[in-house]
């Protein structure tokens, strides 16, 4: 069996949402890292503030949250992209919930109060909707249904 795939427009927004969450990760978040290392004089090449530093606690909450947001890329993007061929809007509309949810979760971790990350709950819609499209697609390929 062969299956080529047809780009219509929809797919547009899977592309836009690719872009979103890269804009969300790599510039509002990694903007924040670099803020917070000035506010509270973490230097390079230190991931992370030593405990004896006076604001450590303050600086490694958003020194995690970003670094927690590209440990779940891994599996998003793949996600994203494999849910969009087949189901572009959902999958757009899910990865624009992740994103929300993604900013959530990092402004609520940046409080230095580690469980107001449980601001950005509505992610996890987002990834259970791409996970479920995921496997919908899945079982149409395999059983000859696209």
């Amino acid at each position: 069996m062969t299956f080529a795939i047809q780009l219509v427009p929809a797919h547009g927004y899977v592309l836009a949402a690719v872009g979103v969450t890269y804009l969300v990760h790599h510039g509002y978040m990694a903007t924040g890292v670099m803020k917070a290392r000035k506010a509270f004089n973490v230097p390079y090449p230190a991931l992370y503030a030593d405990s004896a530093h006076k604001n450590a606690n303050e600086f490694n909450c958003v020194q995690r949250a970003h670094q927690n947001s590209l440990e779940n890329l891994i599996s998003f993007y793949p996600m994203l992209i494999l849910a969009g061929v087949r189901f572009p809007i959902t999958a757009a509309v899910a990865g624009l919930m992740y994103n929300v949810g993604r900013i959530l979760y990092f402004k609520g971790y940046c409080t230095g109060e580690p469980k107001k990350r449980m601001n950005g709950w509505i992610q996890y819609f987002g990834t259970l909707t791409l996970l479920g499209a995921v496997f919908r697609f899945a079982y149409q390929l395999a059983m000859g249904a696209v």
